[in-house]
């Protein structure tokens, strides 16, 4: 297991809001899958998806700054 993954293990175990995004991410990921497998999509289902791909970025992009954030060379490294 890389540092990264253990890192992201911990974060799972421990944080509530990491957890949270995480289950978000992956449900907005499965939604996509749903929509994108559709031979036609109405309007609406258009814009879903689009709303979709914001939403589940918006949930990466959190995760990411979490990750940094219990990150040990993020802690450990003085500002310049």
């Amino acid at each position: 297991m890389s540092d990264r993954e253990g890192l992201i293990a911990r974060l799972v175990g421990e944080n509530e809001e990491f957890r949270k995004l995480r289950q978000d991410h992956q449900g907005y990921e499965k939604e996509l899958e749903e929509l994108k497998g559709r031979p036609f999509l109405s309007t609406d289902q258009q814009w879903r998806v689009s709303e979709v791909k914001k939403l589940k970025l918006m949930a990466k992009d959190r995760m990411e700054a979490l990750i940094r954030q219990a990150s040990p060379t993020q802690s450990s490294k003085a500002p310049a």
